[in-house]
């Protein structure tokens, strides 16, 4: 990754514009959305929590993409089905695993993935869900309550800049 993307990113977050905790909850949202193995229903699970907790969408949608991306997500596949396994009483073979990732990387079309995965099994998905909201709890608080430090912050420096470029008009004395 170059600096391009983060600055990217870094602008569209600076961007947003909303009550902070609105934008924490939709960040803290997208990123535990975007840490469960859930890649062909992020969107619509980030925007059905995004509803339903009043939180900022776009928030939701940027921080799961921050998070979630080609280079990130074999990583957070392969750690949710180690933690999975270890807290399940299931025993996923990596055999399966790879034939999840070829399925997920492969593109075959949302409706044909859906169908793939739903062949895999409930113990498959159950390992995966359960290992992948383990390793998601603890980013999705630690990001809610960074980015309300962050946006409560920059809130006060905005309204600091405006305050000060506000001049009251003062009519001359005769």
């Amino acid at each position: 990754m170059n600096r391009r993307f983060f600055r990217y990113y870094y602008l569209r977050f600076i961007r947003l514009q909303g009550d902070p905790k609105e934008i924490a909850r939709g960040i803290a949202i997208g990123i535990f959305i975007g840490i469960t193995p859930t890649i062909p229903l992020h969107t619509i699970l980030i925007l059905l929590f995004a509803v339903f907790l009043r939180a900022n969408k776009l928030a939701g949608l940027l921080a799961s993409c921050v998070v979630s991306n080609p280079l990130t997500f074999f990583f957070q596949y392969y750690l949710s089905w180690r933690v999975g396994t270890w807290l399940t009483p299931y025993d996923l073979s990596w055999e399966r695993i790879h034939e999840i990732m070829a399925i997920i990387s492969g593109h075959i079309g949302f409706h044909k993935t859906l169908v793939e995965l739903s062949k895999l099994g409930w113990d498959a998905i159950a390992v995966m869900v359960i290992g992948g909201s383990v390793l998601a709890l603890p980013g999705a608080i630690v990001g809610y309550f960074l980015s309300l430090y962050f946006y409560k912050r920059l809130r006060m420096k905005r309204f600091k800049r405006r305050a000060e470029e506000y001049v009251i008009y003062d009519p001359p004395e005769n």
